[in-house]
């Protein structure tokens, strides 16, 4: 099986009205993403999505078509798209960084592989060791009667975790989080997520103010590439740490597990570049005796299918104590599937069907593509 082509198809799916969202770093009202299918001379195509963010990674649909047609493309057209750590190298040769845009051609490749093989794609981990993904679902960083309306909407739809977006300013932060805690009662696990939005010292305050929420945990409440600074924050209060923005690469995990920086380390394909990028950033975590977190990029169908391939089968990405944000589909308008993922509203539902096991809907597809790519 030899690849003959990696088709770039740029698409814009709003958010679905009232579940906009808002974090230290923006709003987010519509996603332009990149959906890619890996043709070739068999007959299979890999499916893979590009979760950019100019924002978030710096990567945008522009920027990831470009990518893989000029540079990515020319490297793995004629190759085995089951070679996937010889391709992973051609890739890091062919162009620096973009790891949301490498994740989503290694996603094809993984579920190329996959579909080759006939299993799904947790099979080529070993096998999974959960079929379901416990969840839990994201306020934005709104004024708190809007958060309010948000809790009790998805604590009415069966919701059992919340996470609450802060890190705009310490006194709004407090308010939203306090009223989502009321409105939510103590027996609901609930996480804050500052999205690097505090400053030191703002943050030794807050993670202390925030005790009396009795919180999983506060997630990357001080901006990245200080990992001393970070576990500075850490020794200022009980509750655990999370970080998310900090770890983007095998090497920046390692610079958090030396300077005992955090508690947690979440991982996502997106952020670290792909799966297999994921992975090592979880076995260096293990190594250090810390769990992991599946975060998000709030992906569409096919980038939450990759997450629950990995999370259901690495026990390390510990979902039962720390539920996953495997939740993008449930606040786009569509997520582009044939059979949407059953995603909710306690657990997310592990795909058995060969590779991703999802399909594409080209009716879907043609509606949310980007003509202004």
């Amino acid at each position: 099986m030899r690849i003959t082509r990696i088709e770039t198809i740029p698409v814009r799916v709003p958010l679905k009205p009232g579940l906009t969202t808002r974090t230290a770093h923006g709003p987010h009202s519509v996603s332009q993403y990149v959906i890619l299918r890996v043709h070739t001379d068999a007959d299979h195509v890999g499916l893979g999505e590009a979760t950019v963010s100019a924002i978030w990674s710096g990567e945008t649909s522009h920027g990831t078509v470009a990518a893989i047609e000029q540079w990515i493309a020319p490297a793995l057209i004629g190759k085995d798209p089951r070679e996937i750590n010889a391709l992973r190298m051609r890739m890091d040769e062919a162009i620096k960084f973009n790891p949301f845009t490498k994740a989503a051609v290694e996603m094809a490749l993984w579920d190329l592989a996959g579909k080759a093989a006939g299993v799904p794609v947790y099979q080529l981990f070993g096998g999974k060791v959960r079929s379901k993904i416990p969840i839990k679902m994201m306020i934005g960083a709104f004024d708190p009667p809007q958060a309010v309306e948000l809790a009790k909407r998805f604590l009415n739809w069966g919701v059992r975790c919340l996470k609450v977006k802060v890190g705009i300013d310490p006194t709004s932060d407090l308010a939203r989080a306090r009223a989502v805690r009321e409105v939510a009662g103590p027996a609901v696990p609930m996480t804050v997520d500052a999205n690097c939005g505090w400053n030191a010292a703002t943050a030794r305050r807050m993670v202390r103010e925030l005790e009396e929420f009795g919180l999983l945990f506060v997630e990357q409440p001080i901006p990245s590439g200080d990992p001393e600074l970070l576990a500075d924050v850490r020794q200022a209060s009980d509750l655990p740490i999370m970080a998310d923005e900090s770890v983007w690469t095998l090497t920046d995990a390692w610079a958090v597990i030396q300077a005992r920086a955090a508690d947690i380390i979440s991982v996502y394909p997106g952020k670290n570049g792909g799966i297999a990028n994921s992975l090592e950033v979880v076995h260096a975590a293990k190594a250090a005796g810390l769990l992991c977190h599946m975060g998000s990029n709030l992906e569409l169908g096919i980038g939450s299918a990759a997450m629950l391939h990995l999370a259901a089968a690495v026990p390390e990405i510990a979902s039962e104590l720390y539920p996953a944000d495997i939740i993008g589909p449930n606040y786009h308008a569509t997520d582009l599937l044939k059979a949407s993922l059953t995603l909710g509203p306690e657990f997310a539902i592990v795909p058995d069907g060969a590779g991703l096991g999802v399909e594409l809907d080209d009716e879907k597809l043609e509606r949310w593509r980007d003509r202004d790519e």
